[in-house]
């Protein structure tokens, strides 16, 4: 089952007892203050329960509802601190700094301060600094809020990475279509209780003919790969792997996954080598 976090005893919450498996999508709903944040904190570790306990948290971060921007940093300057305070080397903090603020449309605003910069890329360097040292467990409260499209899309893929390298990601998003039908569980909190909500059947994963794969909809595209190491586990998608008789290997996958998983395959360790993309 991998790794499993645990979480028990009342707060705002009362009677609560959760379970995460690793490579896990998790997504928590419910109206306003109904205690949303109040759980991912805990989860997080920002806060500690009054009773009960938190146990078996790995290597955590998170992205709170509010970045406190004023902070005396610029942007480089403070996502390469958190780096180190990760147990990173400083160069390699600084590389994965640059890295990050490249990657969501932030690389010009590097030396800029953080008290000067607009709240949109102020989000930016608020994600960035949760996906710095590759956490285990990935903690999003409203994080897609105030980004651009472009800058959502790319944190879409960072949450299908960290997934498919064996993370738990839990969220909370405003936009219910968010990463909608990619979730491994749902749990709605009412009334100071967490209760699970059914998944829809479309787009969970199934086994069949021993093959792991989903009910894709839509528009499909066959990705020849060549590697030496099994797939890595829960990839974007959730691909059909066809082997054919003579070893060759393609895999599967709705046209709408098909990006992340190419980044999860690139990312991987070691990497995977993609021979060719077609549709079907």
């Amino acid at each position: 089952m991998g790794r499993r976090y645990s979480i028990g005893g009342p707060w705002v919450l009362r009677g609560i007892d959760l379970d995460l498996p690793a490579g896990a999508l998790v997504r928590v709903e419910g109206v306003n203050g109904t205690g949303k944040s109040t759980l991912l904190r805990l989860l997080a570790g920002i806060d500690a329960p009054t009773e009960g306990r938190v146990t078996g948290r790995p290597r955590t971060a998170y992205v709170p509802e509010r970045f406190p921007a004023a902070l005396p940093f610029t942007a480089v300057g403070y996502l390469t601190h958190l780096g180190r305070i990760h147990g990173l080397p400083r160069r390699t903090a600084g590389e994965r700094a640059a890295r990050w603020l490249e990657r969501f449309g932030a690389a010009a605003h590097a030396g800029t301060p953080l008290a000067e910069l607009s709240k949109g890329t102020s989000q930016k360097v608020a994600v960035a600094q949760a996906l710095l040292a590759d956490p285990e467990l990935l903690v999003l409260d409203e994080a897609w809020t105030g980004l651009d499209t472009e800058a959502r899309a790319e944190l879409d893929g960072a949450v299908h990475e960290r997934v498919a390298a064996g993370a738990t990601v839990v969220f909370v998003d405003h936009d219910p279509k968010r990463l909608s039908g990619e979730e491994d569980a749902r749990y709605a909190v009412t009334g100071a209780a967490l209760t699970p909500v059914p998944l829809n059947s479309v787009g969970r994963s199934h086994v069949s003919g021993g093959h792991v794969g989903r009910n894709h909809v839509g528009p499909t595209l066959l990705i020849d790969v060549v590697g030496t190491a099994p797939l890595p586990a829960q990839l974007p998608g959730a691909p059909e792997e066809l082997v054919a008789p003579d070893g060759s290997r393609t895999l599967r996958v709705a046209a709408a996954h098909s990006d992340d998983l190419l980044r999860a395959l690139l990312a991987a360790r070691p990497p995977w080598h993609i021979q060719g993309v077609r549709s079907q």
